[in-house]
């Protein structure tokens, strides 16, 4: 039997009141990395949330070309395989609630990154990538539209 009475949490509602960890992969030519992250940390402290951790994979100039530079070094988990364990021991260690992405996820890497790190992994992202700096919102989000609230 259903419930009508359940409520459905969404991302907005997991961040009150929670140790949150931020994270992020960003290119090496990236020099605003930090604002962005900053930006992020915003959104969730609007959201009642406690930053508790940055952590940040940059992914910078090699031998694969600038274009390249924006591509998730991993589809599973969008972090190279080490970086991730080592996100997924420090939220752990931290007693982190939620981690927070400063990338687009899709629903799989969401999947896996939550069952690697032991807590739910959202994104802070409202627009593909190639739309936003980023792809993160520049403040809250609205669920109906997934487009940053005007105030």
């Amino acid at each position: 039997m259903i419930c009508n009475d359940a409520r459905v949490r969404t991302d907005e509602d997991r961040l009150a009141g929670a140790a949150v960890a931020l994270v992020g992969l960003f290119s090496g030519k990236d020099r605003e990395f930090g604002t962005t992250l900053d930006r992020l940390a915003s959104m969730v402290e609007a959201h009642g949330g406690r930053v508790v951790g940055r952590h940040v994979q940059r992914r910078g100039v090699s031998h694969g070309g600038v274009s390249r530079m924006s591509a998730p070094l991993s589809r599973r988990t969008l972090l190279s395989p080490g970086r991730a364990r080592e996100v997924a021991e420090a939220c752990r260690a931290a007693g982190v609630d939620v981690a927070v992405f400063a990338n687009p996820l899709t629903d799989h890497q969401r999947a896996v990154l939550t069952d690697l790190f032991g807590c739910p992994v959202i994104s802070g992202a409202n627009k593909p990538a190639s739309s936003a700096p980023n792809g993160i919102a520049a403040g809250p989000v609205s669920d109906e539209n997934r487009r940053p609230v005007r105030s």
